[in-house]
């Protein structure tokens, strides 16, 4: 993969969300670097409500960091 993570200082708190959210996906992408692989598990978890819910936990998590990082927007 190329180099697309270069900073977590955001202008605003939305961009922090969106980096949040690629954060996300680029970790699953690192854990299971078949795109084939994921686009058949898609399928499953996406009508797991607890998947989804974790799903969210992990952005949630990820945007934390990134708005620490960002002494919160103040």
């Amino acid at each position: 993969m190329n180099d697309w993570f270069t900073s977590l200082k955001t202008e605003t708190p939305q961009k922090g969300f969106e980096l949040a959210i690629e954060m996300a996906r680029k970790g699953v992408a690192y854990t299971q670097p078949s795109a084939d692989i994921r686009k058949r598990l898609r399928s499953k978890y996406a009508k797991n409500a607890d998947s989804l819910i974790m799903t969210s936990q992990v952005i949630a998590i990820h945007f934390q960091t990134v708005a620490a990082a960002n002494n919160y927007w103040k």
